[in-house]
């Protein structure tokens, strides 16, 4: 029988009066409860599991958890046997995701009952791993802007019945991470999507952008026009258009990460305008998503064995307990002298004011650089906004926030976590679903670059709940 983790953690939360920490640390001890001795739901399961040689190797004060989380457990299992099943939330809006990558926006579409038969992606890679997320949709590989693709994408959304269309155009030639290239070809990508919501003629539409979209001109037939004011031209006179300028902070997601969006509703006598939802009154911070989790030291991908234990003389230790908590909390590699300047740059800090472990080049010259690289995360904020570009220290606002962990023999303050987010915390961050199923044999540096494109699920997913509430 399989764990119902989510179940578990959202019983805990709904009876037990604990903090958001002990709750994910009591779902992390009965998942590795279950990685011992896979989970039965039988009384002898407690017995069984003391008997097992991995559980008995254990501290006694690990073992106690896990006895507590398996107490726990069968608690939720007992009351959730008593209590009516939910029915499966079930609704009438069916979607076409445009620039689909590897689903990463739709990921909680399930839980709120929202299909997706059809989907498009240009890069086969993206396509691929998309499909095995999302087996029951209809993945099409390639071009929108060739007429075979474009044309199978409209004939299966028409047969499907889609009322929705969402689409996520690239916007490396508009984003301030990028070139900034008004003649990028990656801006027109919005022509094909007009075509489609035209041949389509869905219900609703979501567009998503970096804000510089709206301020964007391409060329079309000729003449430079805003895409906004291109959009308004062709597609207002049968639909009610409303733009935005979010930042996902404000719903619930730990990240600063600004977008445009353009929300549209089709002008069908009856049809509930589609808005954005009220801000959330509280923000999650960093130390609210991943503050809970244990220390973990990086791997140094240049010293021996030994030099690294003397470094980091609990790094194996660490490294279980976070493969325990997820598959995908796996230290970052880094070399030596990047990890000292982050071992002596505090929380918030930037190692380039540091007066002596400051980022220095091979030879040992200082690097020249911007202060938001060799930089460390807030407890008390949001995560900055995550790139493409995250695994490394030397890139933009990657550093994990780190703690005091003590002082050396020189009086100098030394900091834990001197390395960059691990892909789990990122995921955390990015607000994918833990239960996401991303299939183990992935790459991590693919992963990694794919979220730093995504927009986080949990906003989608509360802009379309507002459109399903009464």
């Amino acid at each position: 029988m399989d764990l119902n983790l989510d179940g578990f953690k959202t019983w805990l939360t709904a009876n037990k009066n604990y903090s958001k920490a002990t709750i994910s640390n009591t779902v992390s001890r009965m998942k590795r409860a279950d990685k011992i001795l896979p989970w039965f739901n039988d009384i002898v399961y407690q017995f069984r599991l003391e008997q097992e040689p991995a559980y008995q190797s254990l501290s006694c004060s690990v073992r106690s958890q896990l006895k507590k989380a398996v107490k726990l457990y069968f608690e939720y299992i007992e009351e959730s046997e008593t209590e009516p099943i939910p029915p499966k939330k079930e609704n009438n809006l069916k979607a076409l995701s445009l620039f689909a990558n590897i689903g990463v926006a739709e990921a909680y579409f399930k839980d709120i009952g929202i299909d997706v038969p059809v989907a498009n992606e240009l890069i086969e890679r993206r396509a691929k791993l998309y499909s095995q997320i999302y087996p029951d949709t209809h993945m099409i590989c390639g071009d929108i802007t060739h007429k075979t693709v474009f044309d199978e994408i409209v004939e299966e959304s028409i047969k499907n019945r889609v009322n929705i269309i969402m689409a996520t155009p690239p916007c490396q030639g508009m984003s301030t991470a990028g070139q900034l290239d008004e003649n990028d070809e990656r801006n027109e990508l919005i022509i094909p999507v007009i075509d489609a919501i035209k041949l389509i003629k869905p219900q609703y539409v979501f567009l998503e952008n970096v804000p510089m979209f709206l301020s964007t001109a391409i060329n079309v037939n000729g003449e430079k026009v805003l895409i906004p004011d291109l959009l308004k031209k062709e597609l207002e006179p049968e639909y009610k258009i409303s733009q935005y300028i979010i930042d996902t902070k404000d719903y619930s997601v730990p990240q600063t990460r600004e977008r445009a969006i353009f929300l549209m509703t089709h002008r069908t006598d009856n049809l509930k305008e589609w808005v954005l939802p009220e801000k959330d009154e509280q923000i999650v911070t960093m130390q609210d998503a991943i503050g809970h989790l244990p220390k973990l030291d990086p791997y140094i991908n240049d010293v021996s064995e030994e030099e690294l234990l003397e470094i980091f003389p609990h790094f194996y230790e660490r490294k279980e307990v976070a493969a325990n908590i997820s598959k995908w909390h796996i230290p970052p590699h880094h070399i030596k002298r990047q990890v000292i300047a982050m071992q002596h740059t505090p929380t918030g800090c930037t190692a380039f004011d540091n007066k002596e472990y400051f980022p220095k080049k091979a030879n040992g010259e200082a690097v020249k650089g911007y202060r938001n690289t060799y930089k460390r995360q807030n407890w008390s904020t949001p995560a900055y906004t995550v790139t493409m570009d995250n695994r490394k220290i030397s890139s933009q606002n990657n550093v994990h926030p780190g703690r005091l962990e003590y002082i050396d023999g020189n009086g100098e303050e030394i900091y834990s976590d001197a390395r960059a987010l691990t892909l789990y915390e990122l995921m955390v961050i990015m607000s994918l679903p833990e239960n996401w199923p991303i299939p183990e044999n992935t790459s991590e540096a693919f992963l990694r670059r794919i979220i730093g494109e995504g927009i986080p699920p949990l906003f989608v997913k509360k802009v379309f709940d507002n459109l399903l509430g009464d």
